[in-house]
Parts: structure tokens; sequence; C-alpha cells
């Protein structure tokens, strides 16, 4: 067993220390407070249960709070504490709390004593927690008890280089939760404004405008402002070196399409599936199958087929291709898709259906075009976001197998 990792900080070179996690720390199974008491709960005190440990590090708030009565009745940890889920199906999840708190029976939670540092504590057991798993009885509700738990060998440095591990992998964290965050506020104020810039179903004009537009919008039918269609209805054989052909279950991101491990076809096969309609940039592909709705917006130039189970609509000089696929995201037009989807043994929606049932609310073209780009512009800011804390957890990863001893 090595009991030095790949890297280290500045002067460090110690050999790591191993010990039972009982022998560092105070372990302290929580407890839940009469629930028949009424007076024990809805209070400002956090209860930690699993389901608060919901993949950010910190627990700042809990589904279910106790009063001052209810809290009393509890194990109070302090700040700094670890908790680590020891029972039932999210065994193996990991958390901190950053102000005392009580949790219920579920939790183990780890108290370091003064050699260790908090930081590092939780940072190593999200390290180890698979092997940590791995413990739980096999039985109908896992559950790893206290003793279990407590005899996990851990390995760990003299303090001050926990110290500089600790705060290496907080500051990380925080990051990630960072870029998360603003992920996830720009996704909602995008929902927002698709709810918000379009109009609603009955009505001519949005509720929220760019300054100089005042006209009514105009309704036309899908099927009269570009052509819709979709390859040939055969699944061509499999080729090592070819053309990507790829099919809903490879849309990913906010709009983007992953061509890494896709099926490739011939380019005798692509030229004859392609001959009636096949992608190109400026296009927009609407799953017609499966998750059937969902579009994506071509921004590239690139050889590629998209299996029938897609339809292909195709650039227009009716409308702004661009215009049209965040139209085609809202709930307007999303409302109207749901309604024409066939419900047999695989929901579906016709070429026909979309050409002919699917309206699409026009303003003028210079409206169309700063809707598009003010869109555009939140999901280039989720890309980035989502990207960025993609990246920071790739390297998380990276750190946690070179920062600690290396034994799995």
């Amino acid at each position: 067993m090595t009991n030095r990792p790949n890297i280290r900080f500045g002067k460090f070179n110690d050999d790591w220390e191993q010990r039972k996690l009982i022998e560092i720390s105070d372990i302290v199974t929580g407890t839940t407070p009469p629930t028949k008491d009424k007076d024990n709960y809805g209070g400002d005190r956090l209860f930690v249960s699993p389901a608060d440990i919901q993949g950010n590090r910190y627990v700042d708030e809990t589904i279910t709070t106790l009063t001052e009565k209810g809290y009393a009745l509890g194990r109070e940890l302090r700040a700094g504490t670890t908790l680590f889920v020891s029972i039932g199906s999210t065994i193996g999840k990991v958390a901190q709390i950053k102000e005392s708190a009580t949790t219920n029976q579920q939790i183990n939670a780890v108290i370091p004593n003064v050699e260790m540092d908090d930081n590092f504590v939780f940072t190593m057991l999200e390290n180890e927690a698979e092997k940590i798993k791995k413990l739980a009885a096999t039985q109908a509700v896992p559950i790893i008890n206290k003793t279990t738990f407590g005899e996990t060998e851990i390995q760990f440095p003299k303090k001050e280089e926990q110290t500089r591990i600790g705060e290496y992998f907080s500051n990380l964290d925080s990051l990630i939760t960072l870029h998360q965050r603003k992920c996830d506020e720009t996704k909602e104020l995008k929902k927002y404004m698709l709810q918000k810039m379009f109009p609603k179903n009955g009505e001519r004009v949005p509720e929220i405008r760019f300054a100089g537009f005042t006209d009514d919008w105009e309704q036309r039918k899908l099927g009269e402002l570009a052509e819709i269609g979709d390859i040939d209805h055969r699944m061509p054989p499999t080729v090592e070196d070819g053309i990507p052909y790829l099919m809903t279950g490879d849309f990913c991101g906010i709009n983007e399409l992953n061509f890494e491990g896709v099926k490739h076809v011939s380019q005798e096969d692509y030229e004859q599936l392609s001959r009636k309609i096949k992608p190109e940039k400026g296009d927009i592909i609407f799953a017609r199958y499966a998750s059937v709705g969902a579009v994506r917006y071509v921004d590239f130039t690139r050889d590629f087929l998209i299996s029938y189970s897609c339809a292909i609509i195709k650039q227009s000089k009716k409308i702004n291709s661009k215009y049209l696929y965040h139209y085609l995201t809202g709930d307007p037009a999303q409302k109207q898709i749901k309604l024409e989807i066939n419900s047999s043994s695989q929901a579906n929606i016709g070429i026909d259906s979309m050409k002919n049932s699917i309206t699409v609310l026009l303003p003028s073209a210079d409206e169309q075009t700063k809707i598009s780009e003010f869109l555009s512009g939140l999901d280039n800011l989720i890309t980035l976001h989502q990207r960025k804390s993609d990246e920071l957890k790739e390297l998380k990863k990276y750190m946690l197998k070179n920062l600690f001893p290396n034994n799995k």
C-alpha cells in the first residue's frame, strides 16, 4: 500500500499516516425528534436528511426544520462537520455543514479531532465514498453501521498539508458550484423569457418586446414557411470509417449534437439516403420519435445524416431559422406538438402534422433577428457555464486521484 500521493504542495515530503476513522474523529449517528409533537418542527434550525444532500458540497438549507425544542432533542453537530449517508438508496453521499445542525438516523456525522482539518476530512471521505459503500450489509435496505463505518482505514498527512489540500478542494468546489448556479439561473431566465417573448395562444403580441416594435404578429402554418422532410426509411449497414449517422439519442447540451461514438455509413448510402433531403448549416433537426419535439439548430458545416426518426426543417427565406428554432422550444409550440403526438406503441408525430397542424407566430424580420440574437446569447452563456463546470469536475477527479495516495 502506497502512503504518498503523486502530487504534493511545495515543501511536503513526509509519509502519510494510516489510522481508523474512529481514532481521528467522533462519529455521531443522528436521531429524529418525535414527529407526533408538532412543536418540534417548523423553526429555524437545520435538520438534515439524505434528501438534503443533492450533489452540492454544503447543506445550507433543509426540507425539514426544527424549533429550539426539537433541536434540543437531537445531537448537535458543529459547523465544519462532514455528513455521510449510511442507510438507504443514497448511501455514500457526502456533504458538509457550515452552521450547527442535527441529522436523522440515516446519517453518520464525522467530527474531526484537533489534529485533523475539517475540509480535508470532507474531501477524504468524498474520495473514499465508493470504497466505503461496499461495506454496506446486503439486505433489503443497505446499511453501514456506526461500528463498521468507524473501523474504516484512512490515510492522512500532517495537519499543515491537510489544510493546504482541504483549502484547494474547497476553492475548487466553490468554483464548480458558482458556474453550475450561474448555468441554472440562466436556464431559468431563458425559460421565463421564452414564456414572455412569444405571444400566448390566441394572442398576437408578446408581453415583452424590444423597443420600436408594435405590430401584431402573423400566424402561419409551419409547412408554409419551410420545406420539411426526412431521409429514406432504411437503416443502412455500419461501416468503420464513413459519414456520421445520428439519432435522437445523440442530442446533447442546450443545442448540441454528439458525434462521438456514433454509427457511420458509407458514402454510397449517404448519397442514396439523402437524395430527398439532408441536414445542412442553417437547418433545424426536429425529433419525431422518442423525445418528440426536441430540436437542434445546425450551426456548422459537415456531412452527416440524421435518422428518419427526425425531420429536417430546411433553412428558408420566409423565416429566420434561428428564430424558428427558438420558437419551437417555447411553450406555445410545444403545447401544439404534444396535441399532435400519435400515442401508438411508440409516441411520434407525422410530417404532415408538422406541416399543417403546427402554427408559427411571426413578427417582422428585424424583430425575429432581435429575438433570436437575445435567446442565442442566453444559450451561449448556459453552454459556457456548463462547460466550465464540467471541466472543473474533471480537474477535481484528476486531483483527487493524485493529491491522495492511490490505493484503489
